[in-house]
């Protein structure tokens, strides 16, 4: 579909969304309302990371250049940064409501794993004053790659569509993470060797009915078949096509802002932008993660 397409299937969705999440709980008690509707607020916002525009300051400029007759209240750049930021809440709920109408939220086999999400250069890390105490050093074995930042925690379907993303502390090991990572659910998740642990591996599938199924590392013995490790080890590929895509397309690890609140909501703006991506690939009968064809123009 062309961009003019896309744009308003986009907001097709997103109105039906919010009409849905307005009728189990009020979204505004109150004031008046705002010039541009939280509709079209969402809509410019998810657009905006579909088409690569990584600012406020971009997104503003290329809907007030391209699309005015579509969006004439789109007047002051600040309303409408201060409104999207504002609308974190609605968008966390709006990206959850999708995993559950797609069915991609009970899929009973899941992939997780963590990526990096710096928020200054690795030099500059001793100066900051803005995340402080909660950022921290970390180091990414897949990447080669010192960072200082957070860990990004992601659990994916088989389809490909997020299902949870915990903002992790950067500093512990990735199997430190794994109890965040499975929270809430159950079924078997395929992880890389980095969450290896046979205590909690059993702890979770004695309590939690949570089977981990990791490749095992040289020497060591396994009990899950060959066939099984094969089926994991292809469905890990999807989760690394999940973490570039929101390294290339949608700029995670280029997210400049200057406290924790603004970053969270970067990042759930980013997440909900990928989650339609799939979902709109899932309706059209289309490769769920093939998200550069999406757009014909």
């Amino acid at each position: 579909m062309g961009r003019h397409d896309f744009i308003i299937t986009v907001y097709c969705l997103v109105c039906e969304q919010y009409q849905a999440i307005q009728a189990e709980q009020p979204i505004r008690h109150g004031g008046f309302a705002p010039a541009l509707s939280d509709e079209e607020v969402i809509t410019m916002e998810i657009c905006g990371e579909y088409f690569k525009l990584s600012t406020d300051q971009d997104s503003f400029d290329y809907f007030q250049a391209h699309y005015p007759d579509w969006f004439p209240q789109l007047r002051d750049r600040t309303l409408f940064v201060r409104q999207a930021a504002n609308l974190w809440p609605v968008k966390a709920a709006m990206q959850q409501r999708l995993t559950v109408v797609s069915g991609q939220a009970t899929d009973p086999v899941q992939i997780i794993d963590t990526m990096p999400v710096p928020v200054c250069g690795y030099t500059r890390s001793a100066r900051d004053r803005c995340f402080k105490p909660d950022a921290d050093y970390g180091y990414c074995a897949a990447k080669d790659l010192k960072y200082y930042g957070f860990k990004l925690g992601l659990r994916i379907a088989r389809s490909g569509m997020i299902t949870h993303f915990p903002l992790l502390p950067a500093r512990p090991h990735d199997i430190q993470c794994l109890s965040d990572l499975v929270e809430g659910f159950v079924g078997d998740i395929a992880a890389d060797k980095g969450f290896i642990d046979a205590v909690r591996q059993a702890l979770l599938a004695e309590r939690h009915q949570v089977l981990v199924i990791t490749p095992p590392r040289k020497g060591m013995s396994t009990s899950h078949p060959p066939q099984v490790l094969k089926a994991c080890r292809r469905l890990r590929k999807r989760i690394e096509t999940v973490g570039s895509h929101l390294t290339e397309r949608f700029a995670l690890a280029r997210i400049r802002v200057r406290d924790l609140w603004h970053l969270q909501h970067r990042i759930i703006r980013k997440v909900l932008a990928h989650t339609v991506g799939v979902f709109l690939n899932l309706q059209l009968g289309r490769s769920p993660l093939d998200l550069d064809d999406l757009l014909t123009a």
